[in-house]
């Protein structure tokens, strides 16, 4: 396990019964260095949606425990946030709750000469995505080929 991810997985740990007990869900973590900068975040959610204030909640709540536990050494920020309307989909809990819905995606390689796939998520696996596209075909994708999916945005 590599230091990111240890980070992550206590930080899980350590949020999850504070999200149980506000009934929100814990969609995401990531340790990440932006600009020289290292960052903590939090993604979080509920039904009807996160408001500033959820996250305010959450982020004071996991604030004094960070900073009892303190596994990081390294100095970061920490960030609480909602997902987002174009949420990247990385967990199978994430794949499961959106079965039918349209994604938009990103090889690392390509596939019939395209990079891109856009379409509706039809079934997944440990291995594979299978997304229908617009024209009605299958594509069936192997996960360690795509780079990215999220949820489109609709206007």
């Amino acid at each position: 396990m590599t230091k990111r991810e240890e980070y992550e997985s206590k930080t899980e740990q350590l949020l999850q019964p504070i999200l149980e007990e506000l009934q929100f869900e814990l969609v995401d973590v990531e340790y990440v260095k932006e600009a020289g900068t290292w960052y903590l975040r939090a993604y979080i959610d509920k039904e009807g949606g996160i408001t500033v204030n959820d996250c305010e909640t959450v982020s004071r709540r996991a604030d004094e425990l960070l900073d009892a536990m303190d596994y990081i050494p390294e100095s970061y920020i920490f960030e609480v946030s909602s997902p987002g309307l174009g949420r990247q989909l990385k967990k199978d809990k994430h794949f499961a709750r959106n079965i039918g819905e349209e994604v938009e995606g990103k090889l690392y390689q390509a596939v019939d000469k395209k990079k891109d796939f856009v379409g509706l998520l039809k079934a997944f696996d440990k291995e594979t995505l299978t997304i229908t596209q617009e024209d009605g075909t299958e594509l069936v994708l192997q996960r360690s080929n795509v780079a990215m999916v999220r949820l489109t945005i609709d206007f």
